[in-house]
């Protein structure tokens, strides 16, 4: 009996019982730190996945083939492709094509968005791994991520060239527009004719879309063959170009630079542009021939309508944004006896395919440009702007 009462009152081991109790704490702990801290790591590398593949496929959607939204078009294809290289705890996510879709904006209701959705879960097969939650009866974990980009209308460009060439317009004279047309729209008196070429901007006066826009169309002309060359006198002529004078920057050797480089002065709808005295044939070709031999082995392919074997991939300096000017604002100025003045309608890419005496032959080709806060973005621009909107 006095043996049962001191086993009840003695409390050797008790320390033991803390020391479990602790171990379970202690565990707890890990799996909070370590598991969940390893959670959030993958989430976040699911997401740079997903955005990685939404920003491709709208790009590829510019760059490519706007209208190809097909599972083995250029858009899903290389959404695909760079969702894949963007691993989740060293391992491949899980994203097919109907996990890219394709979504109309809420504003302008254009076809332009592009989503994407990777997985790491169970059910594809391939879940997250826990370390120390396994022991807790939770093997793995599923990770997801959702992000959708936006190929819109730009409103500015950098990188621009300093020469410039007409927009496109409805050709009344000629009945046909041809690179042989020039913009007729008054007598040599200054007076109106009777059956002027017409040209509508992009966008209206208060910065909303032109539906009647006349000008260039991205899908349309791409990879139309065009020849440009040195203006004479005040002519607008579909390949006559006007050399510019950029900033500060004026004299051949500033201007061939602004030609062989980047010059990153941004030009937005509307910018005036100044005209460099003479026409700069010289400084025009030398510049443009740096471009091509910086990627000699760069070529248009008719069968794609892409640019091929760069070895700068989409990125060759061989294509670059030129700014194109309102005709019809010029020959205002030419005809009601003031100096006729360049300002900015719009741009296009182009990609030089070879030089030829003092012709620039090339392709007309996509191009992505900068959007400006507060400036008007008319759907009709050529160049478009890749952004994440979720």
């Amino acid at each position: 009996m006095r043996r049962i009462e001191k086993l009840r009152r003695d409390e050797t081991g008790m320390t033991f019982v803390f020391v479990g109790l602790g171990f379970m704490a202690f565990l707890a702990a890990s799996m909070l730190a370590i598991d969940v801290g390893m959670l959030m790591t993958a989430r976040s590398q699911a997401q740079n996945s997903a955005d990685s593949g939404a920003l491709a496929g709208a790009t590829a959607l510019v760059l490519d083939n706007w209208n190809d939204r097909t599972p083995t078009g250029p858009a899903v294809t290389n959404a695909l492709a760079a969702s894949h290289s963007n691993e989740v705890m060293g391992a491949q996510v899980s994203v097919t094509p109907p996990d890219v879709e394709f979504l109309a904006s809420p504003t302008t209701g254009e076809q332009n968005r592009v989503r994407v959705t990777v997985w790491r879960s169970a059910a594809r097969g391939n879940p997250v791994s826990t370390l120390v939650a396994q022991y807790f009866g939770i093997s793995s974990a599923t990770i997801g991520a959702v992000a959708t980009a936006e190929a819109s209308p730009a409103n500015a460009m950098d990188c621009v060239k300093p020469f410039t060439i007409p927009d496109k317009w409805i050709e009344k004279q000629d009945k046909t527009w041809s690179p042989t047309s020039t913009f007729d729209a008054y007598d040599k008196k200054g007076q109106p004719l009777a059956n002027p070429d017409i040209y509508k901007p992009a966008y209206n006066a208060d910065g909303t879309p032109n539906p009647d826009y006349t000008g260039y169309n991205m899908e349309r002309d791409k990879g139309t063959e065009m020849m440009i060359r040195a203006g004479t006198g005040n002519d607008i002529s579909v390949s006559f170009y006007f050399s510019l004078a950029m900033t500060n920057d004026t004299g051949g050797d500033d201007y061939r630079w602004n030609i062989a480089n980047c010059n990153t002065t941004v030009y937005g709808w509307d910018s005036k542009l100044v005209q460099e005295p003479g026409d700069m044939m010289g400084p025009t070709v030398q510049g443009i021939q740096e471009l091509v031999d910086r990627d000699p082995g760069a070529q248009w392919d008719d069968g794609t309508n892409t640019v091929i074997k760069s070895a700068f991939g989409q990125h060759s300096p061989r294509i670059f944004p030129i700014p194109l000017y309102d005709p019809a604002y010029y020959a205002a100025g030419k005809a009601n006896g003031r100096n006729a003045s360049l300002k900015t309608a719009n741009w296009i890419g182009f990609f030089v395919d070879n030089v030829s005496g003092n012709n620039i032959y090339g392709r007309i080709t996509p191009i992505t440009g900068i959007y400006q806060k507060g400036g008007p973005a008319p759907n009709a621009a050529l160049p478009k702007t890749i952004r994440l909107v979720q």
